[in-house]
């Protein structure tokens, strides 16, 4: 299973992984992956402000699901962080999960707490064209290439986001 380039040529996983991820889930703005420290960072965009203690108590809620969550599949989490930042009228929440760790389905529930707590002020990507069985395509991709990225230690760190409805990739 692999994602190819227009030309042909192969997608690393680490690419595809990224890419696979902002096609599934609308919700990430952005998503990074630091091979050094081999942690993928999500990145939500809030339009409406969110008070400061809404966002407390979801970092609370959101730990103990993740801790919960991986106690319960026998994993020990090396990096589960949320970080808020504030930017004139927009919020970003920024989580943070060792890939060693995470699975799918974690990603799964990451994806339903954010949309729980703040699904009215999340930015989300209008994906009306992307079919079930796309979706279905893009959480079997993710499965693969997060098994392949983990363990390898590559040294592109690297950035994708949406701009006019493309997934862009870079080299940070």
């Amino acid at each position: 299973m692999s994602l190819k380039y227009k030309h042909g040529g192969e997608v690393s996983d680490s690419i595809g992984l990224l890419i696979s991820i902002l096609v599934r889930y609308p919700e990430v703005g952005t998503i990074n992956y630091e091979p050094r420290d081999q942690v993928l960072r999500f990145t939500f965009m809030l339009a409406q402000p969110v008070a400061v203690e809404q966002v407390q108590e979801f970092e609370k809620k959101f730990r103990k699901s993740l801790e919960v969550y991986n106690y319960l599949e026998d994993r020990e989490p090396q990096v589960i962080n949320l970080h808020h930042t504030w930017n004139d009228q927009l919020m970003s929440l920024e989580v943070q999960r060792d890939v060693a760790t995470l699975s799918r389905d974690e990603i799964n529930l990451i994806m339903t707490l954010v949309r729980e707590e703040f699904g009215n002020s999340l930015l989300v990507e209008n994906t009306d064209e992307v079919q079930e069985e796309e979706l279905i395509l893009q959480e079997e991709l993710i499965d693969h290439m997060l098994e392949s990225v983990k363990g390898t230690v590559s040294e592109r760190q690297l950035i994708a986001f949406r701009e006019e409805g493309r997934v862009m990739v870079f080299n940070k």
